[in-house]
């Protein structure tokens, strides 16, 4: 079969699938998009545009939308997941008897689940183990929807183990606007993925506290060395830290706008409490649930994350944000390398 027409599930209608659906429909492939929310599955089919999560963008006639999701399973051989972690694991199961071992199941999810800490091909695998062993391609890399939407020049990576499933959505998705590279380190591109939003808190934390450049810059740069170390202790690769998945995806989202994590951040830092914060927000910022997961998996394996364990601090035992960020920018001096 050529790669021109596919039939594409989209699982998930927040700001994220509606870009990937408008992204697969333009490269020519049919694509139905499953939404809980009838509203939204409504303003898909009728005007042609998701005014909820990601207005402004008009939407391909051949994306269809749904509520049911044996319809959006029905005869399509790509599942493409694009929703919050904490949900993946219910979702998966329900999907479970409409899945069958020839889709390939794309997880665009970056999250870690907070009760197991397992990444979420392996929920995926949780899930589907007395079943089938399933296909799955993880999409990660440096991609606000809004830009993706827009057509601007993005590049992400898939990853997979064997690489030929990577190679397949490759080929499926990218287009002279969206270029996917391959990679078979998975566990680096899920961590890398997930570990960035915790990051992008302290970054928009230090931002919210009027702290300027400096500081950000040297928050990524210790960030980045924590989330390797996550990464060489799970059995991932240092390199994929070097690349689109790793400091690709840290930097936009700790000094991009349209960064939510960030976003939470800097409402942190200019005093507002967590619960008024999220309830001003419609969309997941991923890295308040990432930080209990990531902690917890920290202490695990005795892998040393201060600033995970600072972010989890302000999160989730009240600490104030002014001292959370003195003491993360007045850690023991040591030499670098």
């Amino acid at each position: 079969m050529s790669d021109d027409g596919h039939r594409l599930a989209i699982i998930g209608a927040g700001s994220w699938g509606t870009a990937l659906a408008i992204l697969a429909a333009r490269r020519g492939h049919s694509v139905v998009v499953w939404s809980h929310e009838p509203d939204v599955a409504h303003a898909i089919a009728d005007g042609r545009e998701n005014p909820v999560y990601l207005p402004g963008f008009s939407i391909p006639r051949s994306v269809r939308a749904t509520t049911a999701l044996e319809e959006a399973l029905e005869g399509v051989d790509v599942v493409i997941v694009a929703l919050p972690s904490h949900v993946c694991r219910a979702m998966y199961e329900r999907a479970r008897p409409l899945l069958h071992p020839r889709m390939l199941i794309v997880s665009a999810t970056k999250g870690i689940e907070v009760e197991t800490q397992m990444r979420m091909s392996e929920v995926l695998r949780d899930v589907l183990r007395e079943w089938f062993e399933p296909r799955v391609v993880v999409l990660s890399g440096p991609s606000f929807a809004q830009e993706v939407a827009r057509g601007d020049p993005t590049a992400v990576v898939a990853a997979s183990y064997p690489l030929e499933h990577s190679e397949r959505i490759q080929h499926l998705l990218s287009g002279p606007s969206f270029r996917i590279y391959t990679s078979p380190d998975v566990i680096g591109v899920e961590v890398g993925g997930a570990v960035k939003n915790i990051i992008a808190i302290g970054a928009g934390v230090v931002t919210g506290l009027g702290w300027g450049n400096n500081s950000v810059a040297a928050l990524i740069t210790r960030g980045l060395a924590e989330m390797t170390r996550l990464v060489l202790a799970l059995g991932g690769r240092v390199e994929t830290m070097a690349g689109l998945a790793g400091v690709g995806d840290l930097v936009l989202t700790c000094t991009g706008p349209l960064s939510r994590n960030r976003q939470v951040g800097i409402e942190l830092g200019r005093g507002r409490k967590l619960p008024e914060i999220l309830a001003g927000m419609r969309q997941v910022a991923e890295g308040i649930r990432t930080t209990r997961a990531v902690y917890a998996l920290s202490q695990r394996l005795g892998v040393e994350m201060p600033i995970t364990a600072s972010i989890h601090a302000l999160l989730y035992e009240g600490r104030d944000p002014r001292e959370v960020a003195a003491a993360l920018m007045e850690r023991p001096l040591k030499r670098e390398l």
